[in-house]
């Protein structure tokens, strides 16, 4: 039974708090089977804690597919144990191997699959893939709870990423954080926490008032000279744009490179463009946090995982939808809840910026 399967791998992994949303929805999904007989393609990154993610689903009655592409990351020795299970793959640079009910896509990385109901799409960075979808598609990535992930999460993981190559000592130390979007804020926070003086290169007129608060400076990103003397002397640079050769042009990279300032990228794409070579960023100029094992981890992850596969639920549901939806403020709201109240974080949700 695959459920067997997925828990062996899983056994003794993580504390029920760690995931209070998903263990709920795994509870009443096996009692309800909502997703019964459904074919459905799920292309998480596929990491030990995507497994929870993927158990609600069969619990739910889901005939599950696991999908992998060459986009994104993946724990490859994961894999090779997944595939002596039963579940079947379908990766995204081979030929479709069927049409799916509905399919949870990351990054659109499976936009080009037929999906006979409509699409649950993880992230911001999909949006584009599904801009002319003739399926309706839900944005996960549109609502709060994504923030416990981009914003508490993926700044916890940079720091994570950091010490485990060795560069722990932040107090005192510059960090220069390009982007105050969801991800830029959360290392923001996180590394003002460790004691860093923090100076964001941004459009000021999106920073926030937990931005300004943390931030020694805030440099418009459209004044070069400025730029460039934010970058003198930085310890580290960290890219969270959201942006494909975000910095190209804007930055003195031949400086850059000959600095001694830790370069990194948080983003999924090449943030720095191609002036800056790959061996100069750490990992590649790929993301940071995907050098762990588990790059978020699973308490900040659990609500985003659990709204993702609700994304599935509310499209059978809802047949009339159309375009691009938001997720549901009332779901969104119930997630929050029992994250707060049966949670490990449950104290960090108050960094979080309500929607509307």
């Amino acid at each position: 039974m695959l459920t067997n399967q997925i828990e062996k791998l899983i056994a003794g992994r993580y504390l029920p708090e760690e995931y209070p949303t998903l263990r709920e929805q795994t509870h009443r999904w096996k009692k309800s089977r909502p997703l019964e007989g459904m074919e459905i393609l799920d292309a998480t990154p596929i990491f030990r804690n995507t497994l929870l993610k993927h158990l609600a689903l069969l619990s739910a009655g889901a005939r599950l597919t696991l999908g992998v592409s060459n986009l994104l990351p993946n724990d490859t020795h994961l894999l090779e144990a997944l595939s002596q299970t039963d579940i079947p793959f379908d990766r995204a640079e081979a030929p479709a191997p069927k049409t799916y009910d509905l399919i949870l896509d990351c990054a659109g990385a499976f936009s080009s699959r037929e999906a006979r109901i409509g699409y649950a799409e993880l992230t911001r960075s999909g949006a584009q893939a599904y801009a002319h979808c003739p399926r309706p598609v839900f944005m996960a990535d549109e609502g709060i709870i994504k923030q416990i992930e981009t914003c508490l999460g993926t700044g916890e993981s940079y720091l994570r990423a950091m010490k485990a190559l060795g560069h722990e000592a932040w107090k005192g130390r510059k960090l220069v954080v390009f982007g105050s979007g969801k991800v830029g804020t959360g290392i923001i926070l996180q590394a003002f926490k460790a004691g860093a003086r923090v100076f964001v290169v941004t459009d000021p007129a999106t920073a926030d008032a937990r931005v300004k608060t943390c931030s020694e400076e805030i440099t418009d990103f459209r004044d070069l000279p400025s730029v460039a003397r934010t970058l003198e002397n930085a310890y580290a640079v960290v890219t969270a744009t959201g942006t494909l050769h975000a910095l190209e042009g804007r930055i003195p990279a031949e400086k850059l490179i000959h600095s001694t300032a830790l370069l990194a990228n948080m983003g999924v794409d090449d943030e720095y463009g191609p002036s800056i070579p790959s061996e100069r960023v750490l990992e590649h100029k790929a993301p940071l946090n995907f050098m762990l094992e588990e790059p978020t981890l699973l308490r900040y992850i659990d609500a985003t995982m659990t709204l993702h596969n609700e994304g599935a639920l509310y499209l059978r549901l809802h047949p009339e939808a159309k375009g691009q939806i938001l997720p549901p403020q009332e779901t969104e709201q119930r997630l929050l809840d029992i994250t707060r109240h049966e949670g490990i974080i449950g104290s960090e949700l108050d960094l979080l910026v309500k929607r509307g």
